[in-house]
C-alpha cells in the first residue's frame, strides 16, 4: 500500500486520477492540491467523486504534501509543475508529471517550443513514460515524464514499422483529432459549447504544435536517424478521445497480410494495445473512459502508402492512465492494476 498526492487535482486529468486511484486495491489518496480552489472539497468541485473522495484541496505547500505522500502525480501546467518538481524530488519522493516540463531531453529544443528551462539538469535523468518503450527503464525511474496525449496515439501507431525499418521516416504524415477535454478544464472561448459544436477544425497548423518536438524524438529513437513529420491536428465536438490516421512510404513492397501480422507480433503481449484484424480499424468509441490503443493497419497499392490509425482516450491511455500505468511499474504493482475497467459503451 502506498500513499499518493496529486498537486493539480482540479484539473480534467486530476478528476481522471481520483476516479482510476480509486478502484486501485494499493492506493490512499492523502493529498489534493488547487491554488484556485483551496478550502474546498474535491467532490464540490466534481459532484461524481461524492463519498468516494472528499478531500479538502490544499494549496500548493511541497514540504506538507511532501510529509503525506510517498508518490507524487503533478497534474500542473507547463513551466508550473518545473517549480515544484525539485523540491520533491529532494525530499526522496517518486514522481510522475503530467506536464510538458521534462519530456524533452534537449533544453534548448525545449526553449524554442516553450520558455526557458529551470531545471535543464533534471532533464536527463526523467524517464519518458510510454511503458511499451520503456518499461524496464520505468521501473527504476525517479521522475517519470508522462507522454502527451497525441504522442501517445503517433508512437504507438508507428513503433512497429520503425523497429522493423518498413518506412522511410522522412514521409510521414498524421492527421489528428481529439475531443475538448484536451484543452483542459479552465474557461477559454474556443472551447465554450457554441465555439465547438457542429463544428470541426484543424488547429497548431503548418508545424505549431507543441507536441511535435516530442513525436519527433522519440520518433527520431525508433528510428535510429532524425524523424522530421508532418502533423495536424483537429478539435473534434465530442469530450474525450484522439484518433490518429498516419500516413507513410513503405521501402519495399508490402501487403496488408504481412503489417497485420508484423502489429500482432509486435503488440501481442501488452495489456493495453490491441492490434485490431485486417480490415478493421478503430473508433474512439470502444475506447472510451479505457486505458487501451487500439490500432488498425493497412497498405494503400493504389498510392503505395502504408496507412495506420490508433485511437486512445486522451484522458487515460493519453493521460491519468498511463500515469497509474507508470506508477505501477515504478512501485512494483502488476501493471494492469486499477486499469483492467472496458471501455464505457454506448
Amino acid at each position: 500500500m502506498i500513499t499518493v498526492a496529486i498537486v493539480g487535482a482540479s484539473g480534467y486529468t486530476g478528476l481522471e486520477l481520483i476516479r482510476l486511484l480509486d478502484r486501485h486495491p494499493e492506493v490512499v489518496i492523502t493529498s489534493v492540491t488547487s491554488e484556485q480552489s483551496a478550502g474546498k472539497k474535491i467532490s464540490d468541485l466534481f459532484p461524481t467523486l461524492r463519498g468516494r473522495c472528499d478531500l479538502l484541496l490544499e494549496p500548493l505547500d511541497p514540504a506538507a504534501i511532501a510529509a503525506k505522500a510517498e508518490l507524487i502525480f503533478t497534474a500542473l501546467p507547463h513551466q508550473a509543475a518545473m517549480a515544484v518538481v525539485p523540491a520533491f524530488l529532494a525530499a526522496g519522493k517518486k514522481l510522475i508529471d503530467l506536464s510538458a516540463d521534462y519530456r524533452l531531453h534537449d533544453p534548448a529544443v525545449y526553449g524554442a517550443w516553450y520558455e526557458p528551462h529551470r531545471n535543464p539538469e533534471l532533464l536527463q535523468a526523467a524517464i519518458y513514460g510510454l511503458p511499451e518503450l520503456r518499461r524496464e527503464a520505468i521501473r527504476q525511474a525517479c521522475l517519470v515524464a508522462n507522454p502527451g496525449c497525441y504522442p501517445t496515439s503517433i508512437i504507438l501507431g508507428l513503433k512497429p514499422l520503425l523497429d522493423a525499418g518498413l518506412i522511410d521516416p522522412a514521409t510521414i504524415i498524421t492527421d489528428s483529432g481529439s475531443g475538448v477535454s484536451g484543452a483542459g478544464r479552465s474557461a477559454k472561448v474556443d472551447s465554450l459549447y457554441c465555439e465547438v459544436n457542429d463544428g470541426f477544425k484543424a488547429y497548431g497548423v503548418g508545424g505549431a504544435h507543441r507536441h511535435i518536438p516530442e513525436i519527433e524524438q522519440e520518433l527520431s529513437e525508433l528510428a535510429g536517424q532524425a524523424v522530421t513529420i508532418t502533423f495536424t491536428p483537429h478539435l473534434v465536438p465530442m469530450d474525450r478521445g484522439i484518433l490518429s490516421t498516419i500516413y507513410a512510404t513503405p521501402i519495399r513492397a508490402v501487403t496488408t497480410d504481412e503489417l497485420v501480422s508484423l502489429y500482432a507480433a509486435a503488440y501481442g503481449n501488452e495489456p493495453f494495445v490491441r492490434p485490431l484484424p485486417k480490415g478493421q480499424f478503430p473508433s474512439t468509441a470502444f475506447v472510451r473512459g479505457s486505458n487501451f490503443c487500439d490500432i488498425g493497419v493497412t497498405v494503400d497499392s493504389r498510392t503505395n502508402r502504408v496507412i495506420v490509425v490508433s485511437a486512445i482516450d486522451n484522458l487515460v491511455k493519453g493521460a491519468s492512465g498511463q500515469a497509474i500505468q507508470n506508477m505501477n511499474l515504478l512501485c512494483g504493482f502488476p501493471e494492469t492494476q486499477g486499469l483492467e475497467g472496458v471501455a464505457l459503451y454506448p
